[in-house]
């Protein structure tokens, strides 16, 4: 039986990658009862550029019953095992975070120190070469991982690049056939109840008024809701991530089909490439402190792959987060709760995280603070986890060939992330925290592949009485022979997820 204080009505102000997911999730979670709206306008124009993600993207396709084919077909999508980072750490310096592990681990310790001893003898493979991703990914293959854990293919993970439009596209379709009503629209203005604060209606342009109980906010770094109308506040973090701006670009499809994502370090920031089956995405993000909007152009068109689909597109942006992303009846979801850049390929989880804690924590019309104290607490904190990952891979850099890397290299940073570099520059040692998104591994690769090398090994080490380095050697044999029976990324799509025509 439905109680009298249950929520009836959604509405979803925005659509876009963030709007649409909340109305598909929100559709495959209530049966009935509960009307849920969204509004946007296809005049207003969605970021879009957030075309690579994470693993935990295919758990959110898994629980909506989207299967990964028809999934790829639809939004030209390719697989990604992981980021190559060139020129972060120092100049024509490259490595890998992979989506995985680094082996397995075989004793009391992580793999990682027996390969710190190892190195320290001048005997260890480069690490990128432990772990079954890079494997894999440096020639150019894919297979989904096995499920036996003896076997080195049950070692990595992996995640996609998409379309961001075509798969906002394709969840409309999912909603739709769920009764998610889509209405066209500009909003005019919104209207609070004297009574509570709550968003009562908004009002479109045209007059139309929608009503609700709960209220979504997805309209980008506009935050209509939460903070046009309910003024939340906003922290700054360009501090510490100083870049405010992109320009994004597609390109003709050209170079190697990689499944993985390329970030490129620049002069005043970063360049990214992402491959789909129809095309490449780019996009050098900068700090405009250091560098013309023009120049960043430039910079961007002379690097490309193919020849270039359209004019750069210019975005600007402020890295950071609402003080409350559920502030009363509303709820942030995507840009309009905070921006962290797409070093990492978050934007689209953290679409996904404020999706599962609002389900998780649905609310009722009496909006008890415990649930939105809650919210708040989690989606806070793993904000600013994802924000400490973001933050080491500048703050670690040996770069000082441009003001942007003398800056990072020289800048203060949280105590949280001091606290981990300190841990493993003196013992190698990778202490987490709550609600740690990224794993030791993606630490690990960032503190080695960015040159933030232990003094010593954990002290335990040398009272196990071996130092295992041939067991290294077998790995890094192992992990190449299955890598190199594995198929070709661009014929296992082929095969299995070869894309529509988009009409």
């Amino acid at each position: 039986m439905q109680s009298d204080n249950a929520i009836r009505s959604v509405v979803i102000v925005g659509g876009g990658t963030a709007g649409w997911m909340t109305a598909a999730a929100l559709a495959n979670a209530i049966r009935t009862g509960c009307s849920i709206t969204l509004i946007e306008s296809d005049e207003i124009g969605t970021v879009g550029v957030g075309e690579a993600t994470i693993p935990p993207i295919r758990t959110f396709n898994d629980v909506l019953g989207i299967a990964e084919n028809d999934f790829l077909k639809a939004t030209q999508g390719s697989f990604k095992l992981g980021i190559q980072f060139n020129n972060w750490g120092a100049l024509d310096h490259s490595y890998f975070h992979p989506f995985g592990t680094y082996g397995r681990n075989f004793d009391f310790l992580p793999l990682h120190q027996y390969w710190l001893a190892a190195r320290a003898k001048g005997a260890a493979p480069e690490l990128d070469e432990l772990c079954m991703a890079w494997a894999a990914a440096s020639r150019g293959k894919f297979a989904p991982p096995l499920q036996d854990p003896r076997s080195v293919l049950s070692t990595y993970d992996y995640a996609y690049h998409f379309d961001a439009g075509l798969y906002a596209r394709f969840l409309r379709g999912y909603s739709e056939q769920r009764d998610v009503v889509r209405i066209e629209g500009k909003i005019g203005g919104v209207e609070l109840d004297g009574e509570t604060g709550r968003v009562a209606h908004v009002t479109l342009e045209d007059g139309r008024q929608v009503a609700g109980d709960l209220f979504v906010d997805c309209s980008g770094f506009r935050g209509l809701l939460i903070e046009g109308a309910l003024e939340t506040g906003y922290q700054d973090w360009r501090h510490w991530l100083p870049s405010d701006s992109a320009m994004a670009v597609p390109c003709e499809k050209a170079g190697e089909f990689t499944p993985y994502t390329r970030s490129t370090a620049r002069a005043a920031g970063w360049q990214w490439r992402i491959p789909l089956q129809h095309r490449t995405g780019n996009g050098y993000v900068y700090c405009s402190q250091f560098i013309s909007d023009d120049e960043a152009a430039a910079t961007l068109m002379a690097n490309l792959d193919g020849k270039p689909l359209a004019e750069p597109r210019k975005l600007s942006f402020v890295t950071g987060r609402r003080n409350l992303f559920w502030n009363r009846n509303v709820v942030a979801i995507g840009l309009s709760g905070g921006f962290m850049e797409p070093l990492e390929s978050t934007s689209i989880h953290l679409i996904q995280a404020g999706i599962a804690k609002l389900i998780a924590l649905f609310p009722d019309r009496n909006f008890d603070p415990l649930v939105t104290d809650e919210y708040n607490r989690i989606a806070i904190s793993e904000f600013e986890r994802i924000r400490d990952f973001i933050i080491l891979h500048y703050k670690l850099t040996s770069r000082t060939d441009s003001a942007l890397w003398r800056y990072c290299g020289a800048m203060d940073v949280p105590d949280t992330v001091t606290w981990k570099i300190e841990h493993f520059r003196k013992h190698g040692r990778l202490v987490q925290r709550d609600a740690d998104l990224f794993g030791p591994p993606s630490w690990l690769a960032v503190h080695i592949g960015q040159g933030n090398m232990p003094q010593g090994t954990d002290p335990l080490l040398p009272l196990r009485g071996t130092d295992h380095g041939d067991y290294l050697l077998k790995l890094q044999g192992a992990l190449v022979r299955a890598a190199q029976g594995l198929p070709q990324h661009d014929a296992y799509i082929a095969q299995h997820c070869a894309a529509v025509a988009i009409s």
